[in-house]
């Protein structure tokens, strides 16, 4: 028997940390592009770096749109950012970031907004540590994405006076 395909609705966050001007249009026409409508974000001044923006936003749609934001933000490559999508019916959550320094981290979130490391990956940190090709402390820290937080806090921080706008309801 097949299982029937449902077209389950779940949201996220858009975080842009840190983003030239110049790239703001940009960054909107690609939003807009995934999302299938026009995206206009609210800029505001970025005090970890001179002379950059930020934004964030709320998105709803399909499961799996997190995904196809985060890869329409990834080509633009210079800009740090993290979109969220949340676990809904039958679906993982998902967190993507990307720095220029760091490239793109992917993980897959429980409902409590915990990363869950698959079994495989564990095993490989593991066999990785036993051959000596990686100590599993910083393969943890990597499979946890440590590194993109770690550059990401900053931007983050300086940026906690940014108002949140909620402009989304999941049926």
């Amino acid at each position: 028997m097949f299982a029937q395909q449902t077209n389950s609705q779940t949201q996220g966050m858009i975080l842009i940390h840190s983003a030239s001007a110049a790239l703001c249009p940009h960054i909107e026409w690609a939003l807009g592009s995934a999302l299938g409508r026009r995206i206009e974000l609210e800029w505001t001044g970025q005090p970890a770096e001179v002379g950059a923006r930020r934004s964030e936003s709320s998105w709803t749609g399909s499961v799996g749109t997190g995904a196809v934001l985060a890869s329409a933000l990834a080509q633009i490559g210079k800009l740090r950012f993290e979109i969220t999508e949340e676990p809904s019916g039958g679906s993982d959550g998902q967190r993507y970031c990307f720095t220029p320094s760091l490239g793109a981290f992917t993980a897959i979130t429980g409902i409590h907004g915990d990363i869950l490391v698959p079994e495989d990956r564990l095993k490989h940190a593991v066999a990785n540590d036993a051959l000596g090709s990686e100590p599993l402390q910083l393969a943890l820290e990597r499979l946890l994405g440590v590194p993109w937080d770690e550059e990401l806090d900053v931007f983050r921080f300086a940026a906690e006076d940014a108002p949140v706008r909620w402009l989304h309801q999941v049926v």
